[in-house]
């Protein structure tokens, strides 16, 4: 019979499980496949005796696919291949395939929704939701007491998320690192605010954002990790000395991972996995099962690390926000 191993690398995020429902019923029940879990991504894959498990339909029932997280573990630390520069679990797979040969099918999942090539990744609408019921929580204890509340969320390299719950929920500030800012502008936009009646402000930023030096706000852990984040403590600490309302910040962190896929992310996931599996069927190698136009497409890995997407400063999009009276602290 023959096997496929199926594994989660990188960052967790929902949908995992709903994606892993998928694949392995299509599998199994449709191609007549074994599979195999490879357990803790890259580091389980690189063991001496690779960190594996069984699995068949029978390990996804309902309550399993709602939950979020992935059942197989993952890891976004450390690179099998640290002699060369490798940005992102995507490309280091795609490098690791290509060495030894294997046939390679992905599927593309981060809450920062930059990869190329596809409309939406697998949990971010999910981290979407988390994080506009965080700053819907927010907003009654600001506007009760006056205050400037800080939010600050995850992301790296892209601003999407931060975008758009910003609009749905009415922020005052959205800061990302696409679009520089001035923090004497974002002052100047909370007193012009301020002037006009309005008692509180919501500030949302991601935690890529650089310092007004232009330097990355880092830290690290135990083992040497860098660490973003420091960035919501240092607007606070700015903004306290310059404008009159009292400030606290909120820092989201890892919540925004969690959730239960909104229904978007479980369907687009499970249209995707079984779509990874009839290429492989097909004998296909470095493709990755994408969504767009409400469809399910395959395009080459290359492409989708190649095409990164991050915000358009001039889109469409921004320019809602701006129109709306969201500030971007831009300079």
């Amino acid at each position: 019979m023959p096997r496929i191993g199926l594994m989660t690398s990188g960052g967790e995020c929902a949908g995992l499980n709903t994606a892993l429902r998928a694949v392995v019923p299509r599998a199994d029940l449709g191609h007549g496949w074994k599979v195999i879990g490879i357990e803790i991504g890259t580091l389980g894959l690189f063991q001496k005796l690779v960190e594996n498990r069984p699995l068949s339909p029978n390990d996804f029932d309902g309550t399993l696919i709602r939950q979020s997280g992935t059942i197989l573990g993952s890891t976004n630390t450390g690179n099998p291949l640290a002699s060369e520069s490798l940005d992102g679990s995507l490309a280091l797979l795609k490098k690791l395939g290509d060495k030894v040969g294997i046939s390679l099918i992905c599927i593309p999942k981060t809450i920062d929704n930059d990869v190329g090539v596809t409309e939406v990744a697998v949990g971010y609408d999910t981290a979407v939701h988390v994080a506009t019921e965080a700053l819907d929580l927010l907003q009654p204890t600001a506007a009760s007491h006056g205050r400037v509340n800080i939010l600050k969320v995850m992301g790296w390299d892209a601003g999407h998320i931060l975008l758009f719950f910003g609009i749905v929920v009415g922020a005052d500030v959205i800061l990302i690192l696409e679009i520089p800012y001035d923090i004497a502008r974002v002052a100047r936009h909370l007193e012009t605010a301020k002037e006009r009646g309005r008692r509180f402000a919501l500030i949302i930023v991601v935690e890529a954002v650089k310092s007004l030096e232009g330097g990355e706000v880092t830290g690290g852990n135990a083992t040497g990790t860098k660490l973003l984040g420091g960035i919501g403590h240092t607007l606070t600490a700015r903004l306290s000395k310059i404008v009159t309302p009292d400030i606290r910040l909120t820092v989201l962190g890892h919540v925004q991972r969690g959730g239960i896929p909104t229904a978007r992310d479980g369907l687009m996931t499970s249209a995707c996995g079984v779509r990874a599996g009839d290429l492989l069927a097909e004998g296909a190698r470095n493709r990755m099962a994408a969504w767009r136009s409400r469809a399910v497409i395959d395009v080459p890995i290359a492409d989708a690390i190649s095409a990164y997407h991050s915000v358009d400063s001039d889109g469409s999009v921004v320019a809602t926000a701006r129109d709306l009276g969201i500030s971007f602290g831009y300079r």
